[in-house]
């Protein structure tokens, strides 16, 4: 199987139709002055495309669709018509919006949810932080130059300039289903109220919430409990001394009850799906600015991931739908 071909197969996993029909009403209607805009389905299948390649610059997939006659095709090109420009691709993203994309990552969450992937009862959740596309502000050291909303964090012993990409993510499965994107200095417990709405409006069958220590707000605790489901967080050391509840130390051994020990391994799903965000879809190769936009760019991430993941399970490969590179044969050495 060609490259292509993979691709062709993964577009067929998408409702096209029904991606088609909510481009159109994101973007807008059609103006009289000017020119027509470009055709919205191959906008939508040049950026996924670019993010199953890992292409890290937009000049990049422009000289691919110059020189390839059945990429050219792939993403609705007519013989007369030049490649999409980067500027092309950068309005479409802007109009197109990050509430767009968000809706079509929830369909494809409904369709993995209603053919029986999504059976298992535990959430996770867990942030990773990618670089803005931007250097420090000489006259606010704490924000970007040329992407004012950025913000530093400090990891380890570095400090990134850049956002948090917050993810709650099926343990069973490891099938990313809702996400947040905020600036890298806004902490977990902030963001993690409304990553467990939008997980719950996908889902609501959770019974466990499995997250780390940074997630440990007794306000938190309290709104996963009214909605049903049991917190699995660790405790810092300065809360709920002498009780015997979950905690876990600098080597990162838990201690606490064995069922929630057992449940806190759970964690390393979300882990893995930031792995294979970064590695296989290109997460980390930021070349946008601004928050909305940045959020726009995480969404086509996962909705690369999960397209391949459709993909797979269609083609009678469930057990491969985790894997980009057995299926497609896009990220591995070219």
């Amino acid at each position: 199987m060609s490259e292509y071909e993979a691709l062709y197969d993964l577009f067929q996993a998408l409702d096209l139709g029904f991606v088609e029909k909510r481009l159109v009403r994101s973007y807008g209607k059609r103006s009289r002055v000017g020119r027509p805009h470009r055709n919205l389905l191959g906008m939508f299948k040049a950026e996924l495309i670019k993010r199953l390649r890992r292409i890290e610059s937009y000049a990049e997939p422009y000289r691919l669709l110059e020189a390839d006659d059945v990429l050219r095709s792939l993403c609705i090109i007519r013989e007369d018509e030049k490649p999409y420009h980067p500027s092309i691709l950068l309005r479409f993203r802007r109009r197109i919006g990050p509430e767009c994309f968000q809706s079509l990552v929830n369909r494809l969450v409904k369709q993995l949810d209603r053919i029986g992937i999504l059976d298992s009862e535990t959430l996770v959740l867990d942030a990773t932080f990618i670089k803005a596309y931007s250097q420090r502000d000489p006259r606010d050291n704490s924000r970007g130059y040329s992407d004012s909303e950025a913000r530093l964090r400090k990891q380890a012993r570095n400090v990134v300039l850049g956002y948090g990409v917050h993810l709650a993510v099926d343990a069973g499965s490891e099938m990313p289903l809702a996400v947040t994107v905020e600036p890298a200095n806004v902490n977990e417990k902030k963001a993690a109220p409304l990553l467990l709405y939008k997980a719950m409006k996908n889902r609501h069958r959770w019974k466990s919430l499995v997250a780390d220590s940074q997630y440990s707000s007794e306000a938190f605790r309290i709104k996963a409990r009214r909605r049903g489901v049991e917190t699995v967080i660790p405790y810092p050391r300065n809360q709920m001394r002498g009780k015997q509840v979950l905690r876990i130390d600098r080597k990162f051994r838990s201690y606490g009850p064995s069922r929630l020990r057992r449940l806190y391994r759970k964690k390393s799903a979300v882990e893995r799906v930031v792995s294979r965000l970064k590695t296989h879809y290109g997460l980390c190769q930021l070349r946008t600015r601004g928050l909305r936009n940045v959020l726009s760019h995480v969404l086509l991430c996962l909705l690369a991931l999960l397209a391949t993941a459709l993909s797979a399970i269609k083609h009678g490969h469930t057990n491969k739908m985790r894997s980009p590179v057995q299926l497609t044969k896009l990220t591995g050495p070219k």
